[in-house]
């Protein structure tokens, strides 16, 4: 397992050297726009996450939402950024699909939208021990 995975880890850039060549040849400056114009938004992503990751945690921590799912928005965006700044198409191919994959709040999906403001319980009159 740990000689797959060393190999995989190894492999990787060649691959992506490998498809930026290729690439490169078959369509030439459009390539090269393409990874200019990728790492330029990968950059901008990574700069407003760093501006928004606040403002994103006390919006949500005001409206009483779960901080950690906004956390996590965060670090994903920021980690797509980072993917999008490495040259390659494969890493580009990366970034995307995990821009893609919404974040689940396991927390919200027990709770029935209806029901969220019924309090259950019981009671009973104290009145005739009073008197």
């Amino acid at each position: 397992m740990r000689l797959l995975f060393t190999i995989l880890l190894l492999s990787f850039p060649i691959i992506e050297i490998w498809g930026i060549f290729k690439l490169s040849a078959l369509y030439g400056w459009w390539f090269f726009l393409y990874m200019i114009l990728v790492t330029y938004l990968g950059w901008r992503l990574i700069k407003e996450e760093k501006q928004l990751v606040f403002a994103k945690l006390m919006g949500s921590m005001s409206q009483g939402g779960n901080p950690i799912k906004a956390m996590i928005g965060s670090a994903r965006n920021f980690f797509a950024g980072i993917l999008f700044i490495i040259p390659g198409v494969v890493t580009d191919f990366f970034a995307i699909i995990l821009l893609l994959i919404p974040i689940k709040d396991k927390a919200s999906q027990n709770i029935d939208p209806k029901e969220e403001d019924v309090i259950e319980g019981e009671y009973r009159r104290d009145d005739e021990l009073l008197k």
